[in-house]
């Protein structure tokens, strides 16, 4: 066998080797934009590989930029100094009182429209198409025209990952191909469905921030903060818990579907993020970083060996309700 044969079959052995793990990044309003960034840059510092990804709402925009091949040290950097106007930008007071009063809400959709969001979303990306991502990527959304859920897979980027977060009366929906689509935590807080099957995972690791029920207490102090409204509307979108989610900071499951894959949820407990939601950003990715970290660690051996056979996961323990919804082949 010739050095060169040798050396090819090598790499194919070892690619062989290599587990494949996809990450799916739940809803989870601003604050969660901060938390996938540093769960994110977790995975990074302990070489977890990506063979693929999606996400919803604020899932789709990070998970985006990093299949997108960006750099995820500069993507928290432009977090950081991020002004708010880059991605919120309502209408001044006298043209929604014009608007509302007067036109009597015609035509009215949204208090903001998507086109900053997009435009700082596109300015972010390395790769300027789904076709163009360095791994399989999935948006989800939901399209108003059909009433139903849509994952895009293709296309331009930066406007479907802008509409997958585009929460309905904080900003206008988005119109895409002749359809208007707006956020899809409306139907799914996290698209698992979009790619375990479907590309023969052996894990998937699902970081899952969306808002939990709040207390008594919490909810009191809610209505001390600035723009209390969008908080209240996020945790109407967000209220509904997937049948992975335990409430525990960690926990494992075994795919629904038929392929068998490992489930590692990963729920953090993260600091609050008040207006104006840029600040306070870097406790909450600091946050959701350490615990990524510090959770995954003891299990970091067999995740990236043999996670299917070596992760302690029970033999069946999905809910009545999951089997049979996700993880369906094309």
């Amino acid at each position: 066998m010739k050095p060169e044969t040798k050396q090819i079959g090598a790499r194919d052995d070892a690619r062989a080797k290599t587990p494949g793990i996809g990450v799916v990044l739940s809803s989870g309003g601003a604050r969660g934009v901060y938390a996938h960034t540093g769960f994110l840059l977790a995975l990074e510092r302990l070489g977890v590989p990506i063979a693929a990804g999606a996400g919803c709402s604020a899932g789709a925009v990070v998970g985006g930029v990093a299949a997108s091949g960006a750099d995820l040290h500069a993507w928290s950097e432009a977090l950081g100094r991020v002004a708010s106007r880059r991605f919120w930008t309502p209408d001044p007071w006298p043209v929604l009182f014009w608007r509302i009063l007067v036109r009597r809400g015609r035509g009215y959709t949204g208090l903001s429209g998507t086109e900053a969001a997009a435009e700082f979303c596109r300015s972010q990306l390395a790769a300027r198409t789904f076709e163009e991502c360095r791994y399989p990527f999935y948006a989800l959304a939901v399209s108003l025209g059909r009433g139903r859920k849509t994952v895009f897979s293709s296309g331009e980027l930066a406007p479907r990952i802008v509409a997958s977060a585009a929460v309905p009366l904080l900003y206008r929906p988005v119109e895409i191909e002749g359809d208007w689509y707006c956020d899809g935590a409306l139907v799914d807080l996290a698209p698992m469905d979009a790619i375990c099957c479907k590309h023969g995972l052996d894990a998937l690791i699902i970081h899952h921030v969306a808002a939990r029920p709040a207390k008594t207490e919490d909810l009191v102090r809610l209505r001390s903060r600035h723009w209390a409204m969008l908080e209240i509307v996020s945790r109407l979108l967000f209220w509904r818990r997937p049948w992975y989610a335990t409430g525990e900071p960690l926990s494992l499951h075994r795919c629904p579907g038929h392929c068998g894959a490992a489930i590692v949820v990963i729920e953090p407990s993260l600091p609050p993020l008040d207006w104006p939601l840029t600040e306070g950003g870097a406790a909450v990715q600091a946050a959701a970083m350490e615990q990524t970290e510090s959770l995954l660690r003891p299990h970091l051996e067999a995740l990236l060996s043999d996670p299917r056979r070596r992760l302690p996961v029970p033999l069946d323990d999905a809910a009545p309700e999951a089997r049979g919804e996700f993880c369906e082949r094309d």
